[in-house]
């Protein structure tokens, strides 16, 4: 609940004068991007050719270890704009709308309650809906100009231009050299690769301008020594492997922070102009943050921690991340990072990386890369991404930047790899992670109340429980008298991850019974197991059932492969789309469908 004491610790004489707000409160502009991993001049990149953001640079303190917490941008979203992991409040999966838990607020709106004038110019994109009125104006007209004379604001301006849609537009003339382009280790080096990398960098070029005109305005308008200014991007890359994967090719992501002289006091003890930091800060930091540089106390429900301002607080061992649902491809993994390791759980290794999502195979790289991989023409490090995934990977930076040596089978490393997994499943507890319940359940059991609340109440979510099946099932070598017990389970959340794990270990006979379980999620998987391709047409049918059992439906029919053949008349009669649902998920079953037909028109 956001306590009164924290709304009123801005002194009474600031509220009072709106003058003395202004000269003692600070503006804040946050210029971000989409899309961008720390690839500036600035950051020793010498590919990259960005000359305003490396002049402010050159004035800012420049963070080394950033990460989003979610790799996608809806989820990433969510994070800065609640200060809470996006798996508390159940919406970690892409443009999943649930709802904040009552008293819990998007932070533009406490800021607004102090006194702020909020803009933001134009994304939002949040997996929750609103608290209230969040901003003064969220539109491309929004502008710190319009607030009222003397107010203190808080404005955010986002530029579109390095965003993943606008790296494949074509056609495109190249500015950038793709000759001279570092592909990863990943990556295949393929004339496509090149120019979707050089094209990215194209697109660097233009935003670095963007920002520029954003910081002139400010100039112009004589607000400069009276503002913080803040660049970002919401996550890494727009590029396939490093958008929608938590790595940290997919999650680092750059931060300048610029704070003029009147407000050093507002600065960390390392602040100087052109300097560094290897502080770990991670989104879920930056809306009790802000509410720290406006001296406001960040409230009970906020999981960040203020980096700055008059409520900063100690540095944490570590940063998350996390991947749900990407469109209308279900996977679960949560990673975690120091300042040297990459420890990475994958909850469901039985599928692939690289599972096919329609938006992403827009991407020629995407495209390509598949095609490599089916000629056979890739080394082991480009062919992991389309094949199963190990239940956990552990990754040194200092010597393997691109993430491909994976260490988590290491007797050396061993102490590293149990200290992180600690850490990983030490968040998931603290923060009740709805995660492991199938997205149907994360909505049926919190009716009435909020994912939050349901998460935190044990006789609708037992957590531990769920939990604590969900790494047998996943782990290995895999103990099936556990999971065979895990299928009598009372709650339906446990014997889904007992059915997951009998799956991966080739055990469908111990499921027969389970394709008559009365939780759609669980007979999902026994049908898989089965290939029992009518209860999955069945289940299919998101008119029946919803669109979240429809989808994890189709994604398990599409397992089903040949067993499918025959049935093709009545995949095309599933419903592609509804009205009941929110409008930026209606083209996912209808994805789904298309992808299974294409599949055995192929096998044909």
């Amino acid at each position: 609940m956001v306590r009164r004491r924290d709304f009123l610790s801005v002194p009474a004489a600031l509220a009072a004068s709106p003058a003395a707000a202004q000269a003692q409160r600070p503006n804040i502009l946050w210029i971000t991007c989409e899309d961008m991993s720390p690839t500036l001049g600035c950051y020793g990149d010498t590919y990259a050719v960005s000359p305003n953001l490396d002049r402010l640079a050159q004035r800012s303190l420049r963070y080394l270890h950033v990460w989003s917490n979610a790799p996608v941008c809806a989820p990433a979203r969510t994070s800065i704009i609640s200060g809470m992991y996006p798996p508390s409040t159940g919406s970690e999966h892409m443009r999943s709308l649930t709802r904040l838990a009552p008293g819990q607020k998007m932070f533009p709106q406490i800021l607004r309650e102090n006194g702020y004038y909020t803009s933001n110019n134009a994304k939002e994109d949040y997996n929750l809906e609103h608290t209230g009125k969040v901003w003064d104006e969220s539109s491309n007209k929004a502008h710190w100009r319009n607030r009222a004379a003397g107010q203190p604001f808080f404005s955010v301006f986002n530029f579109l231009i390095t965003h993943e849609s606008q790296v494949r537009r074509r056609p495109h003339t190249l500015v950038h050299d793709p000759a001279k382009v570092r592909i990863p280790a990943y990556h295949p080096d393929a004339p496509e690769v090149r120019h979707d990398w050089a094209q990215y960098y194209d697109n660097i070029t233009e935003m670095d301008k963007m920002a520029a005109r954003a910081l002139s305005e400010l100039e112009q308008d004589r607000l400069a020594q009276d503002t913080i200014v803040f660049f970002y991007s919401d996550h890494g890359a727009g590029m396939p492997r490093s958008k929608r994967w938590p790595y940290d090719s997919g999650l680092h992501v750059p931060l300048l922070v610029h704070i003029p002289e009147k407000f050093r006091r507002l600065a960390p003890r390392e602040y100087r102009a052109g300097g560094t930091t290897d502080r770990l800060v991670s989104f879920v930091d930056l809306a009790p943050t802000a509410l720290s540089l406006a001296g406001i106390r960040k409230t009970g429900y906020h999981q960040g921690h203020s980096f700055l301002g008059s409520f900063a607080e100690p540095e944490q061992p570590y940063v998350y991340g996390f991947r749900g649902r990407m469109d209308e491809r279900y996977d679960m993994v949560r990673s975690v990072r120091d300042k040297r390791y990459v420890y990475v759980r994958n909850y469901m290794p039985h599928r692939i990386y690289g599972q096919h999502i329609a938006y992403l195979f827009e991407m020629p790289t995407a495209r390509k890369w598949q095609e490599l991989y089916k000629a056979g023409k890739l080394g082991e490090a480009q062919r992991k991404f389309w094949e199963a995934k190990p239940p956990e990977e552990l990754y040194d930076l200092q010597t393997d930047r691109d993430e491909v040596n994976n260490l988590a089978g290491s007797a050396g490393h061993r102490k590293i790899l149990e200290r992180m997994r600690k850490a990983q499943q030490d968040l998931a507890r603290k923060i009740r992670d709805t995660g492991f319940l199938p997205e149907n359940e994360i909505h049926a059991r919190s009716k009435g109340s909020t994912p939050y609340e349901m998460g935190h109440d044990p006789a609708r979510y037992p957590a531990e429980r769920v939990m604590a099946m969900a790494e047998t099932a996943t782990s290995l070598p895999r103990n099936t008298d556990v999971l065979l017990k895990g299928l009598l389970d009372p709650d339906s959340a446990v014997r889904y991850w007992a059915a997951v794990g009998l799956l991966m270990a080739g055990r469908a006979d111990a499921l027969e019974a389970a394709l008559r379980d009365p939780a759609p999620a669980v007979r999902i998987v026994a049908a898989e197991a089965q290939q029992h391709v009518e209860t999955l047409l069945e289940l299919s049918d998101q008119n029946k059932h919803g669109l979240y059992t429809a989808m994890q439906a189709l994604n398990s029919l599409e397992m089903v492969g040949a067993k499918a053949k025959g049935f093709e008349a009545r995949i095309r009669s599933l419903p592609r789309t509804s009205d009941s649902v929110d409008p930026r998920m209606r083209a996912n079953p209808g994805n789904l469908i298309d992808r299974i037909l294409e599949n055995l028109k192929a096998a044909s």
